[in-house]
């Protein structure tokens, strides 16, 4: 009686075969795990990391911050050339110079979000690259107000050159409406996810104009599916910079000399474009 009991309460419990396959799950689970985070974080960023065309930008921050040094919008386009240049540039693209945020300024994009008055110069809030805030924003209105628009930030970045010309590193996004901060209480812009649109939407902008003689792709953050920026908006991008050589002296050109990329790297950017439109 005594044997068939212990029998009876030991038929409750796993038998060691089958204690033996959760183990190996499980290690198999982590293993998988492993393997996942060494492919997006080890083996990935070495593979599609490329700065052929521009060696003198790998060493250069591919983030920006927010004042509390949260990490905010990622570095999605660079401009090589002069102030003047790049102003001009923009201007022919149909873009205007952001007014500095002050008490006046705040004051007015707030009277534009809120009576739905148009603002086209209206202050961009600081992102920070390089220990300061951006150096210039450009803008391109959208609608009746400042809720939304297109604008850009940019740093110099101090003593880098390409070709002997100054190098400008910028955030591209759109602001899609105005509200309080996923990250505060606090008033703010929230951004259209797909930077890389915004990017794209900036650059075909400078080409149409023709200030671009040459364009080129490096690496940025790289590959990261979905991530948040400092508000908590939520983005993707595929990780690239675009590069963008202004003219020289703003002389139009009639067409831009586009560098090809590392065969890996165009591979990576056709299915990054076929998976975000499906």
């Amino acid at each position: 009686m005594m044997s068939e009991s212990k029998r009876s309460q030991g038929s409750w419990h796993p038998s060691s075969f089958q204690r033996r396959v959760e183990i190996a799950a499980a290690l198999g689970a982590v293993a998988v795990i492993v393997l996942v985070y060494a492919a997006t974080h080890w083996i990935a960023p070495q593979l599609f990391t490329h700065f052929d065309h521009a060696p003198e930008l790998a060493a250069l921050p591919k983030r920006t911050t927010n004042a509390s040094h949260r990490k905010g919008d990622p570095i999605n386009v660079a401009a090589v050339g002069t102030e003047s240049e790049l102003t001009a540039a923009m201007h022919a693209a149909g873009w205007v110079v952001a007014d500095r945020a002050n008490r006046k300024t705040d004051f007015a994009i707030a009277k534009s979000v809120l009576l739905n008055r148009a603002d086209s110069t209206a202050p961009v809030s600081p992102l920070y690259l390089f220990g300061r805030a951006q150096d210039i924003a450009f803008e391109r209105e959208v609608g009746k107000s400042a809720r939304s628009r297109h604008h850009a930030r940019f740093w110099l970045a101090d003593g880098v050159d390409h070709d002997g010309r100054p190098v400008w590193l910028g955030d591209a996004t759109f602001d899609l409406r105005a509200g309080l901060s996923h990250a505060g209480l606090h008033p703010t812009h929230h951004i259209a996810p797909d930077v890389d649109e915004e990017r794209d939407t900036l650059v075909a902008n400078l080409v149409k104009a023709g200030q671009v003689g040459t364009l080129f792709k490096v690496s940025g953050m790289g590959i990261r599916v979905e991530s948040h920026n400092a508000e908590g908006d939520r983005f993707d991008t595929d990780g690239e910079i675009d590069v963008v050589v202004l003219a020289p002296n703003n002389l139009a050109v009639a067409r831009t000399d586009t560098l090809p990329e590392p065969s890996i790297v165009a591979t990576k950017d056709q299915f990054w474009r076929w998976a975000h439109n499906h």
